[in-house]
């Protein structure tokens, strides 16, 4: 890495800018998200990609430290930076820099007072399940494979129970690590599940999630799925919030992070209607996201 490549061209301006970006990767061969040492992060290859980008060290947010293994298309980051660069520069900067696995699809100059992670109002998250007699080879990395068929209708019925506020304790992960004074209560706004051919969906999107949270709710919808837990069931492990009740967690490499939703003004400010339309965001004036839901979704997913 070399922070100072091109710094004549990039003059320190005045005052520090809120840039925010759209981030899209493949999870494959990174140790999650954040920062960890003597391990490949994708914070670790954004920032350098920025460093080189900008002629000065960043420090950005995520809205959602996607653990390892985990992909995104709707990831958001915001940094600080005195560079001059504006958006459209810093996305074809950056993407010089950044490995084929990672891409900014998208820059806004925000408000000072916007943050990725504090800022944000809902997360969306997708898990595919390739539920096939054969594995996919073109799938692999993104669907988990499970051979014996599944009674979607079962799992989607069962997942409805999730909606609103809950405690979900009996899905998260890695308690031991979590605050003793953490609270496990989230609330789920949106959830569903969906087959399109061999593909099988489940959408989920809430406020905020625990760590593990997706995954350990998508083991679980797999019992229902093979017979082994009814709805009734799966309801009273909800309400059981006792991990040792959950099934297990899915593999990390069925998940994405498929967007992230924010208050109106940060769109509206820094947007214009008819650019938020090309970009295929909302024009509602409710949220700003990048929502990228596959086909087979609208049906059952509200």
């Amino acid at each position: 890495m070399a922070p100072g490549d091109g710094a004549a061209d990039h003059e320190a301006g005045p005052a520090p800018r809120t840039i925010a970006l759209d981030l899209a990767y493949e999870g494959t061969r990174y140790h999650g998200f954040g920062l960890q040492p003597g391990r490949l992060t994708i914070q670790e290859v954004l920032e350098e990609a920025l460093a080189r980008s900008l002629g000065e060290q960043v420090r950005v947010t995520a809205a959602g430290r996607t653990d390892a293994g985990v992909h995104a298309s709707g990831q958001v980051v915001s940094f600080a930076t005195r560079g001059r660069l504006g958006p459209p520069e810093i996305v074809r900067a950056a993407n010089a820099y950044l490995p084929g696995d990672v891409l900014v699809e998208g820059a806004a100059e925000m408000p000072p007072t916007f943050d990725a992670r504090r800022s944000a109002l809902r997360r969306h998250y997708r898990y595919l399940i390739w539920n096939h007699p054969r594995p996919n080879l073109w799938l692999r990395r993104w669907t988990w494979h499970i051979s014996d068929p599944l009674d979607v209708a079962a799992m989607d019925e069962a997942a409805q129970q999730l909606r609103g506020e809950h405690d979900f304790a009996s899905f998260v992960g890695q308690m031991a690590r979590e605050p003793a004074s953490r609270t496990t209560v989230r609330r789920v706004d949106r959830i569903g599940c969906w087959q399109g051919g061999g593909v099988i969906g489940i959408e989920i999107g809430a406020n905020a999630f625990l760590r593990h949270m997706v995954r350990g709710i998508v083991g679980t919808l797999v019992l229902v799925g093979r017979g082994r837990l009814d709805t009734a069931q799966f309801g009273k492990i909800i309400e059981a919030a006792d991990r040792r009740e959950g099934g297990p967690n899915a593999p990390p490499h069925g998940l994405t992070l498929t967007g992230v939703e924010y208050p109106a003004v940060f769109l509206t400010e820094q947007v214009a209607p008819a650019e938020r339309v090309a970009r295929g965001l909302p024009s509602g004036a409710d949220a700003i996201g990048t929502m990228r839901f596959g086909p087979g979704v609208s049906a059952g997913v509200s």
